[in-house]
Protein backbone atom coordinates (compact mmCIF):
# COMPACT_ATOMS: atom_id res chain seq x y z
CA UNK A 1 0.00 0.00 0.00
CA UNK A 2 3.20 2.54 0.69
CA UNK A 3 3.98 2.07 -3.41
CA UNK A 4 1.00 2.94 -4.04
CA UNK A 5 0.00 5.79 -1.88
CA UNK A 6 3.54 6.96 -3.03
CA UNK A 7 2.30 7.22 -6.39
CA UNK A 8 -0.49 10.06 -5.68
CA UNK A 9 1.23 12.91 -6.92
CA UNK A 10 2.01 11.56 -10.09
CA UNK A 11 -1.77 10.28 -10.72
CA UNK A 12 -2.82 13.70 -9.93
CA UNK A 13 -0.64 15.20 -12.08
CA UNK A 14 -1.95 12.49 -15.00
CA UNK A 15 -5.33 13.19 -14.54
CA UNK A 16 -4.58 17.38 -14.89
CA UNK A 17 -7.78 19.09 -13.14
CA UNK A 18 -9.89 15.79 -12.31
CA UNK A 19 -11.82 16.50 -9.35
CA UNK A 20 -12.96 13.23 -9.00
CA UNK A 21 -9.35 11.92 -9.14
CA UNK A 22 -8.69 14.70 -6.21
CA UNK A 23 -10.97 13.55 -4.52
CA UNK A 24 -10.35 10.01 -4.71
CA UNK A 25 -6.43 10.68 -4.21
CA UNK A 26 -7.46 12.86 -0.88
CA UNK A 27 -9.57 10.40 0.58
CA UNK A 28 -7.01 7.71 0.29
CA UNK A 29 -4.10 10.17 1.77
CA UNK A 30 -6.52 10.54 4.29
CA UNK A 31 -6.71 6.92 4.94
CA UNK A 32 -2.95 6.72 5.11
CA UNK A 33 -2.34 9.62 7.16
CA UNK A 34 -4.75 8.98 10.12
CA UNK A 35 -4.00 5.05 10.18
CA UNK A 36 -5.81 2.00 11.06
CA UNK A 37 -6.80 2.84 14.64
CA UNK A 38 -8.49 6.24 13.84
CA UNK A 39 -9.95 5.14 10.14
CA UNK A 40 -12.86 3.41 12.19
CA UNK A 41 -13.58 7.08 14.32
CA UNK A 42 -13.31 9.13 11.51
CA UNK A 43 -13.56 8.82 7.59
CA UNK A 44 -13.19 11.26 4.76
CA UNK A 45 -16.04 11.13 2.63
CA UNK A 46 -15.91 14.17 0.22
CA UNK A 47 -13.66 17.00 -1.07
CA UNK A 48 -15.64 19.94 -1.70
CA UNK A 49 -13.49 23.16 -3.30
CA UNK A 50 -10.47 22.09 -1.70
CA UNK A 51 -12.25 21.36 1.92
CA UNK A 52 -11.85 17.40 3.21
CA UNK A 53 -15.02 16.10 4.70
CA UNK A 54 -14.63 13.92 7.27
CA UNK A 55 -17.46 12.11 9.50
CA UNK A 56 -16.46 11.47 13.01
CA UNK A 57 -18.53 9.30 15.49
CA UNK A 58 -19.35 12.16 18.25
CA UNK A 59 -18.21 15.07 19.31
CA UNK A 60 -14.90 13.92 21.36
CA UNK A 61 -13.36 12.64 18.16
CA UNK A 62 -14.73 15.86 16.67
CA UNK A 63 -12.71 17.98 19.50
CA UNK A 64 -9.50 15.70 19.43
CA UNK A 65 -9.04 15.78 15.44
CA UNK A 66 -9.93 20.10 15.51
CA UNK A 67 -6.64 19.96 17.51
CA UNK A 68 -4.94 17.66 15.13
CA UNK A 69 -6.24 19.87 12.03
CA UNK A 70 -3.11 21.82 10.79
CA UNK A 71 -1.17 18.73 11.62
CA UNK A 72 -3.42 16.65 9.70
CA UNK A 73 -4.00 18.71 6.56
CA UNK A 74 0.30 19.18 6.21
CA UNK A 75 0.73 15.73 5.92
CA UNK A 76 -2.39 14.96 3.30
CA UNK A 77 -0.74 17.68 1.17
CA UNK A 78 2.71 16.29 1.82
CA UNK A 79 1.72 13.18 0.50
CA UNK A 80 -0.53 14.62 -2.24
CA UNK A 81 2.53 16.30 -3.29
CA UNK A 82 0.55 19.30 -4.06
CA UNK A 83 -2.02 21.66 -1.85
CA UNK A 84 -5.53 20.04 -2.57
CA UNK A 85 -6.88 20.57 1.04
CA UNK A 86 -6.67 24.08 2.43
CA UNK A 87 -9.47 22.99 5.01
CA UNK A 88 -11.21 19.70 7.29
CA UNK A 89 -14.76 20.18 7.81
CA UNK A 90 -15.49 18.01 10.80
CA UNK A 91 -18.78 16.69 11.02
CA UNK A 92 -20.82 14.49 13.38
CA UNK A 93 -22.70 11.60 11.66
CA UNK A 94 -22.46 8.30 13.79
CA UNK A 95 -24.96 6.93 11.01
CA UNK A 96 -22.86 7.79 8.08
CA UNK A 97 -19.84 6.27 9.95
CA UNK A 98 -21.51 2.89 10.48
CA UNK A 99 -22.71 3.05 7.12
CA UNK A 100 -19.13 2.94 5.57
CA UNK A 101 -17.82 1.12 8.63
CA UNK A 102 -20.38 -1.92 7.11
CA UNK A 103 -19.11 -1.20 3.66
CA UNK A 104 -15.85 -1.71 4.66
CA UNK A 105 -16.24 -4.75 6.81
CA UNK A 106 -18.15 -6.37 3.69
CA UNK A 107 -15.57 -5.42 1.33
CA UNK A 108 -13.00 -7.12 3.33
CA UNK A 109 -15.34 -10.34 3.40
CA UNK A 110 -16.16 -10.67 -0.09
CA UNK A 111 -13.82 -9.79 -3.28
CA UNK A 112 -15.34 -7.01 -5.38
CA UNK A 113 -16.27 -7.44 -9.15
CA UNK A 114 -14.05 -5.24 -11.29
CA UNK A 115 -15.51 -4.29 -14.65
CA UNK A 116 -13.09 -1.90 -16.21
CA UNK A 117 -14.71 0.01 -19.02
CA UNK A 118 -12.61 -0.37 -22.30
CA UNK A 119 -11.99 3.22 -22.82
CA UNK A 120 -10.10 3.37 -19.10
CA UNK A 121 -7.95 0.78 -20.22
CA UNK A 122 -6.86 2.27 -23.36
CA UNK A 123 -6.42 5.22 -21.41
CA UNK A 124 -4.35 3.03 -18.99
CA UNK A 125 -2.05 1.70 -21.65
CA UNK A 126 -0.01 4.98 -22.36
CA UNK A 127 0.88 4.49 -18.67
CA UNK A 128 4.49 2.77 -18.97
CA UNK A 129 5.07 2.54 -15.33
CA UNK A 130 3.54 -0.49 -13.89
CA UNK A 131 2.47 0.71 -10.47
CA UNK A 132 1.63 3.90 -11.68
CA UNK A 133 -1.13 2.51 -13.89
CA UNK A 134 -2.31 0.07 -11.53
CA UNK A 135 -2.80 3.16 -9.08
CA UNK A 136 -4.79 5.15 -11.60
CA UNK A 137 -7.12 2.19 -13.22
CA UNK A 138 -7.68 1.73 -8.62
CA UNK A 139 -8.66 5.33 -8.44
CA UNK A 140 -10.37 5.90 -11.88
CA UNK A 141 -12.88 2.41 -10.94
CA UNK A 142 -12.97 3.55 -7.33
CA UNK A 143 -14.76 7.17 -9.28
CA UNK A 144 -16.17 5.11 -11.33
CA UNK A 145 -18.33 3.28 -9.20
CA UNK A 146 -18.96 5.59 -6.50
CA UNK A 147 -20.53 7.74 -9.11
CA UNK A 148 -22.83 4.83 -10.18
CA UNK A 149 -23.81 4.71 -6.94
CA UNK A 150 -24.85 8.27 -6.49
CA UNK A 151 -28.13 9.42 -6.56
CA UNK A 152 -26.98 12.80 -8.22
CA UNK A 153 -25.96 11.08 -10.90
Amino acid sequence: MDSLIKTLPAILAAAGASEEVAEAACIAAWKHTVGGGLISHAVAVQLQNRKLVVVVEDNIWQRQLEQMRGQLILRLNSLLGQTLVRSIELRIDPKTLAKIRGTLEGAKTQRPDYKIPGELLTAAAGIEDVELRRAFLGAATSCIRRSEKSPES
